[in-house]
């Protein structure tokens, strides 16, 4: 058990097309918690669906680029996600990708939207 996260492209009909799948990347699980709030949030932040516009997500990746997202702790979220976030194992290229890959998908017309559970 713990943190599993994804990332989907979201068609005007409702399908979902995975874009991303991370496992206990809790810095991107805090980023994604306060922009939650900030949007009006007030769920706890498990099995909720959060739409990322284009601004989110160019938010997200200046965050990624410059290595600000934040620290997080829970229970089944497992060590600190930046311990080898640029190694072979890490998440960056994830992150970069999910970037790349969220840009095309909202020219596109398609809505982005993060989910966790954990």
């Amino acid at each position: 058990m713990g943190l599993d996260q994804f990332a989907y492209k979201v068609s005007q009909e409702g399908d979902r097309e995975e874009l991303a799948y991370w496992r206990k990347h809790n810095r991107l699980q805090g980023w994604m918690e306060e922009r939650y709030t900030d949007k009006g949030g007030k769920e706890e932040f498990n099995c909720v669906d959060l739409e990322l516009g284009e601004d989110d997500i160019l938010d997200l990746e200046v965050a990624i680029d410059d290595k600000e997202l934040p620290e997080t702790g829970g229970f089944f979220f497992g060590n600190d996600s930046y311990s080898e976030y640029d190694g072979e194992y890490g998440d960056k290229g994830t992150d970069q990708k999910f970037i790349k890959d969220a840009k095309a998908a909202l020219d596109d017309g398609w809505r982005i939207v993060y989910s966790c559970w954990w």
